[in-house]
């Protein structure tokens, strides 16, 4: 397995529910194709440096996680059609092996 970086941001706006819902969402992305979620750091609301889809801030959380190299387009995916995920970034981690 490799180690990966993914930051997500989220509206935050988002009901508390809402919110632990999408973490959930991304969690079981990772865990339901074998990976192993290291760490899970919520960096809270922060200023956008553009505004997307006219939010200018938006509620950060990065996930420190180990999975299979092809397993990465499918947590893609998952991210990707999650409403409440506005923008993602899956980043390999090779300092983390």
């Amino acid at each position: 397995m490799k180690a990966y970086e993914l930051l997500f941001f989220i509206n935050p706006t988002l009901e508390e529910e809402a919110r632990l819902a999408t973490l959930a969402r991304a969690d079981y992305a990772i865990t339901s194709q074998k990976g192993i979620v290291d760490k899970v750091e919520e960096w809270g609301k922060r200023k956008l440096a553009f505004e997307v889809d006219k939010i200018a801030d938006g509620d950060y959380i990065l996930i420190d996680f180990h999975a299979e190299p092809s397993d990465i387009a499918e947590i893609d995916r998952v991210l990707r059609i999650t409403d409440a995920v506005l923008r993602h970034m899956i980043v390999r981690r090779d300092d983390r092996e």
